[in-house]
């Protein structure tokens, strides 16, 4: 079981990659609304951009594919931590996992900064079992950790997360693929209301095997958002529909 559990004043936050590194008042988002502020993906060296076409639209949504650039943790913090510890809701760092001993680094940057809350660790497509649990196994210290998984690899891994002592399971954009202006395939994450019910029946399944699950997915509107809490997702995650001002 968790050593730190998930306890948010409310079940809203934003999804990673939605809103940037700290809450922005300028934003246009009302953040009385939310219950924790998760930030960009962060990895502990910096990231480039991917090459090429990076968005591409389908109906009922759009396909991402941006190689989650970044300056890298010590860069972040030297920006944001001010601003984490000056922000009006709980801040949740993402952190992108690769290799267990630079999770395990990133870590001890942020044990003890003042306004962070706990970590969400994404992990990465296709990942393995035995990979995933050192992974989040690096990430277990002082701070509640959420561990970010495909849809497609929730049911799997799922339980083997808990049991490594996570507080929750969050569930990131199912993967796709579109063919782009030269033809040739663009592989991404997918976003948009045409994945609703896909992350709906996968939090349904989730829940009734007993595993505290972030929700996210498709989430357009305040009903998919009660349909989620319905179905017992201990919070939703917001994506797309913040860039929208909603």
């Amino acid at each position: 079981m968790s050593k730190y559990d998930l306890f948010l004043e409310l079940p809203v936050m934003n999804a990673a990659g939605a809103l940037g590194f700290a809450p922005d008042p300028h934003s246009g988002v009302d953040f009385t609304r939310l219950g924790a502020f998760v930030t960009h993906p962060v990895s502990l060296k910096p990231r480039t951009p991917a090459h090429g076409e990076r968005c591409l639209a389908f109906a009922g949504g759009i396909l991402v594919h941006t190689g989650y650039p970044n300056p890298g943790l010590r860069a972040v913090l030297r920006r944001y931590a001010s601003r984490w510890r000056s922000a009006s809701l709980p801040v949740i760092v993402h952190l992108l996992a690769q290799h267990p001993a630079e999770i395990a680094e990133a870590l001890a940057m942020l044990e003890g900064l003042e306004g962070v809350y706990g970590v969400e660790v994404g992990l990465p497509p296709n990942v393995s079992r035995e990979l995933a649990m050192q992974l989040v196994t690096a990430a277990l210290g002082e701070l509640p950790v959420v561990a970010r998984l495909s849809p497609d690899q929730a049911g799997e891994l799922a339980a083997s997360m808990l049991e490594c002592g996570v507080a929750a399971v969050s569930l990131g954009a199912p993967r796709g693929a579109l063919p782009g202006r030269d033809g040739a395939l663009l592989h991404g994450r997918l976003y948009g209301p045409a994945i609703f019910p896909q992350a709906l029946e996968a939090t349904n399944d989730l829940v009734e095997r007993g595993i505290p699950v972030v929700a996210a997915g498709g989430i357009y509107s305040s009903t998919q958002i009660d349909a989620m809490l319905a179905a017992g997702a201990r919070a939703v995650q917001l994506d797309t529909w913040l860039w929208r001002g909603a």
